[in-house]
């Protein structure tokens, strides 16, 4: 089952990615910061996803 999340997590991804290019170049420029493109959009989610996974298991851990 542990390989069917992983593939349901891709398109979530790519979404995440797309959402965060198009927020980042509405709220950048108005607080003085470049915009980024889609590839660094993609970096960007794979670093917060494999900072938050650890804690996010760790939370859905049942305590016994």
């Amino acid at each position: 089952m542990g390989y069917f999340r992983v593939f349901a997590a891709i398109p979530g991804f790519f979404l995440s990615s797309f959402i965060l290019m198009l927020l980042w170049g509405v709220i950048a420029p108005k607080i003085g910061l470049v915009t980024i493109n889609y590839p660094m959009s993609m970096l960007v989610t794979i670093t917060l996803w494999l900072a938050v996974a650890p804690l996010a298991a760790a939370a859905g851990r049942k305590h016994e």
